[in-house]
């Protein structure tokens, strides 16, 4: 399974979708810092620097594909609480560039990430259109404290797959159902004490992700302008994604055996 990266940060998504077998075939990702990540962590693998000038037609003729997933945290500002909450009016709003890739691309699956405040702005809209263009959609609010991190981050993910003929639109039974507060077809998955991942700090060679009482890491650099804490702050937590992909991973492979996923 192969995916393409958008909004990539320090790879934190990326980092999971190894974990679990799928292959990152390129980045996009703007911020120098971060594209030094993760050069010196997947040193083959390509990376663009804008999404709103890459496209299926440059894809094609760089060789890359077939996209069988798209995922990314894309810029949260405009949905933000902690901003000035101006959704569409926010020049930062690149939802829209999303969507054209998802169009152009039509990989079978897509991953969206964002904050919480994404639930009362911009959510809605974000769901009609993967409908619109030919997508199953449902969202869950996941928190680290879920997948066992010591703070809260509650974040959004957006899970979603094309429809196929003849059937519901619906991913699977168990995503029809959300009434427990962490989808229980990951539960297996949650408890990365027992699960053999790598520790974050291990793989990205980045500060660890487990803070401090104050909420930096102990051998971060606490300046404000540091592109490290700005990439940490960006950066999705691999562990909160992983029962995610797990997921889709296990479903892909199930219609691929039995001939649907082709």
């Amino acid at each position: 399974m192969k995916a393409l990266s958008l909004f990539s940060g320090i790879g934190g998504i990326d980092l999971a979708c190894e974990w679990v077998g799928i292959e990152t075939v390129a980045f996009c990702e703007r911020e120098p810092f971060c594209q030094r990540v993760l050069r010196k962590h997947w040193p083959n693998v390509p990376i663009y620097d804008d999404v709103c000038t890459l496209t299926k037609e440059r894809l094609d003729a760089d060789g890359i594909g077939p996209i069988e997933l798209i995922h990314g945290g894309y810029p949260c500002q405009p949905f933000s609480s902690s901003g000035l909450r101006r959704g569409k009016a926010d020049d930062r709003h690149l939802w829209p560039e999303v969507k054209r890739l998802l169009e152009e691309v039509r990989p079978r699956w897509f991953i969206g990430e964002n904050v919480a405040g994404h639930i009362t702005l911009g959510l809605d809209e974000v769901l009609a259109d993967l409908d619109d263009i030919g997508y199953a959609a449902q969202s869950f609010s996941i928190p680290s404290i879920a997948v066992n991190a010591d703070h809260e981050r509650e974040r959004v993910f957006i899970i979603a797959n094309t429809e196929r003929s003849g059937r519901t639109g619906v991913l699977c039974p168990e995503l029809a159902t959300n009434e427990e507060p962490y989808p229980h077809w990951a539960t297996n998955a949650l408890d990365a004490r027992s699960h053999p991942i790598p520790r974050m700090e291990q793989s990205l060679g980045e500060p660890s992700l487990f803070r401090s009482d104050d909420g930096l890491p102990d051998r971060m650099d606490r300046s404000l302008i540091s592109p490290r804490l700005k990439a940490l702050g960006n950066a999705v937590n691999p562990y909160q994604v992983y029962p995610i992909l797990v997921a889709i991973k296990q479903i892909d492979d199930l219609l691929k055996d039995t001939g649907e996923g082709q």
